[in-house]
Parts: C-alpha cells; sequence; structure tokens
C-alpha cells in the first residue's frame, strides 16, 4: 500500500517536472495568449468586462516604458538571477514593524505570477512561484522576460500589456509612449483596477515624478545582461 502510495506521488511529481518545463519552454518562443489572471478577473466580474489585450514584440514597446516598470519595479532586475535578496529582506523588516505588506518581489517573480499562476496569498502560490521564477530565468533571456512581463501585466481593468494599455489610457501604440507616459503607467501597476495613468491623483503624480528621475539616474539602458551566456541571449 504504501509502494503504491509512493509511486502515485513520484509520478505525479515526474509529470508535474515534465509537464511545468515544457510549458515554460513554450512561451520561451511563443506569444502568451491568455493567462489565469485573465480568466479570474473575467469571471470576478461576472462577465461583464471586455478584456482588452494585444500581443507585440519587444521592439514594438517603447524602450522609455520598459525603463519606467524597471524603475518602479524592480532596479536591479538586470543584475538579479530572479530573486532580489536586499529588496526581500527589506520587505520583511517592513512587514514586521508594519502596518503595510510589502511583498519585494521582482518582475521576474511577477511574470512567474502572472503567466502561470494566481493572484493568492499562500505558502504554497509563493512556493510555486519560486519555482516557476527559477525555471524562467534559467530558461529565458532578460529581454523575453520583459517582453512576457510587458505583454501580460494587468495595466488596468480588463486591460492586459502594454499595447492594450497605451491604446486604453493615451489611445497611441506603446511604441510612442514618452517618458512621462511610461513612468505613469509604471506607477498605477500596485493597484491597476483602482488607479488612474491619464487622470493622476496628487500622490500619482508625486510618483510619477519619482518614477521619472529615478529614470534620468539608472544611466545607460540596456537589457543585455554582462557576461551572460545563457542561450537566446
Amino acid at each position: 500500500m504504501l509502494r503504491r502510495i509512493f509511486r502515485f506521488f513520484f509520478k505525479t511529481l515526474l509529470w508535474f517536472f515534465v509537464i511545468s518545463i515544457l510549458w515554460v519552454l513554450l512561451y520561451k518562443w511563443v506569444p502568451v495568449a491568455y493567462t489565469p489572471l485573465m480568466a479570474i478577473r473575467y469571471f470576478e466580474s461576472d462577465k461583464t468586462i471586455t478584456t482588452k489585450h494585444d500581443w507585440v514584440p519587444l521592439s514594438e514597446i517603447s524602450k522609455e516604458l520598459q525603463l519606467a516598470v524597471i524603475c518602479a519595479e524592480d532596479q536591479n532586475f538586470i543584475n538579479h538571477h530572479g530573486f532580489d535578496y536586499k529588496a526581500i529582506q527589506k520587505a520583511y523588516e517592513s512587514n514586521q514593524k508594519g502596518k503595510k505588506l510589502k511583498g519585494g518581489s521582482t518582475i521576474s517573480q511577477q511574470t512567474a505570477k502572472n503567466v502561470f499562476l494566481w493572484p493568492e496569498r499562500s505558502w504554497f502560490r509563493k512556493g510555486l512561484e519560486t519555482y516557476f521564477t527559477f525555471l524562467i530565468e534559467l530558461f529565458w533571456s532578460k529581454e523575453r522576460i520583459m517582453e512576457v512581463y510587458l505583454n501580460s501585466i494587468e495595466m488596468g481593468n480588463g486591460v492586459y500589456g502594454a499595447e492594450a494599455a497605451s491604446e486604453y489610457w493615451f489611445h497611441k501604440k506603446a511604441k510612442h509612449l514618452h517618458r512621462t507616459e511610461a513612468a505613469a503607467l509604471a506607477v498605477i501597476l500596485p493597484n491597476p483596477r483602482k488607479y488612474s495613468a491619464s487622470k493622476r491623483t496628487p500622490y500619482l503624480e508625486k510618483r510619477t515624478q519619482w518614477v521619472i528621475q529615478q529614470m534620468r539616474n539608472y544611466g545607460t539602458f540596456t537589457l543585455k545582461e554582462p557576461n551572460d551566456k545563457r542561450a537566446g541571449n
């Protein structure tokens, strides 16, 4: 009996690893047309919200937006391998003291969650997020992570990805976003269903100006990783 149970769990685990790795490898080249979050939001709205999502290659997304999300969400994106341990420690210390829960998630972690998982605060989901983050950092380039992130991130109520968000908030293509618009989109990411990128409150305007200053301070922007020898880079 115990042997059968062990065999069952072993086979289940083996199939999970095989399927998850193949899934990640598939998305290394294939556009992500739909995500679990899109389905969840659709059913949460009783099917009244139309999903707006248009996949475009990274070359069709303004470099200003690429830099803006790095400056707003994960300034060590180029240098880390999926996890920013200093940010995690800082978030932990802040949560121990505080009033507001902070996650310290990197762009890679957010991509893993958005594409493969669901929005829930639990140790099980966090464990899966860690696993998928490891896989995408192993098999994808930083350019691919950024491309998938900017095409799948929630940027409004029913709005997903840079192209749909640019059309929705500013009535233009993502490749034509200028710096202020890019920063305005980046600052709504913590709560995109509540915040507006085009009609900004004083708080959001202050955050937008902060991101713009960080973009000025960032220096030369590139998604190429130093001494990166992984395939696909």
